[in-house]
């Protein structure tokens, strides 16, 4: 069982920067891809952003592709999601996810994620 814990959202101005953090329980973290989902109020989960365990496999949501970045440090078995330029259409509950067949590569698809967190807040004002 691994719990995620999300931090670091916010509001913020459009054209402005936040980092995401998602801290995992578990002694195993290196072995688990590692995405980042969002759903913003009257739409689905999209895919925003995966990484492999090793960290060497990253993707990305066309949407995203240039503005975030994703990555982890499997020593404080913490994911990462650096959003920069920030746009009024990313505005969403952000949730971290754990797939435990990860190690080497990651997927898109939120059925592929066993384990997700409670969410945190991002709103970008225009």
């Amino acid at each position: 069982q691994v719990q995620l814990v999300e931090s670091g959202g916010g509001l913020v101005q459009s054209g402005g920067s936040l980092r995401l953090s998602c801290v995992a329980s578990g002694r195993t973290f290196s072995s688990y891809a590692m995405g980042w989902f969002r759903q913003a109020p009257g739409k689905e989960r999209e895919f925003v952003a995966a990484i492999s365990g090793y960290g060497i496999t990253t993707y990305y949501a066309d949407s995203v592709k240039g503005r975030f970045t994703i990555s982890r440090d499997n020593a404080k078995n913490t994911v990462y999601l650096r959003m920069n330029s920030l746009k009024p259409e990313d505005t969403a509950v952000y949730y971290c996810s754990a797939d435990g067949r990860g190690a080497w590569g990651a997927s898109q698809s939120s059925y592929d994620y066993a384990y997700w967190g409670q969410g945190t807040q991002v709103t970008v004002s225009s």
